[in-house]
């Protein structure tokens, strides 16, 4: 199996759902974590975004892609 890296910071909550959505939906093997961490109550969010999304090198450009359009998508204001 291949080794998983950090290929995104995801933003926030909704984007990680979103991601997780889809990259299940195309059977793209991946891990999001948040950085949230109880004892600083979230501080760490606000310095480093909401989380990371890992998965294999192989997946990182289609991952890439996909996040990219997203982003796109949300910033137009559409809807997904």
């Amino acid at each position: 199996m291949e080794e998983f890296i950090k290929v995104v910071t995801l933003e926030n909550n909704h984007e990680a759902d979103l991601m997780d959505a889809i990259l299940t939906e195309k059977n793209i093997p991946h891990h999001i974590e948040s950085y949230y961490d109880t004892a600083f109550d979230g501080l760490y969010q606000t310095q480093k975004g909401w989380g990371r999304l890992s998965a294999p090198k192989s997946y990182q450009k289609e991952i890439m892609e996909i996040i990219s359009e997203l982003r796109e998508e949300i910033e137009k204001g559409g809807s997904l």
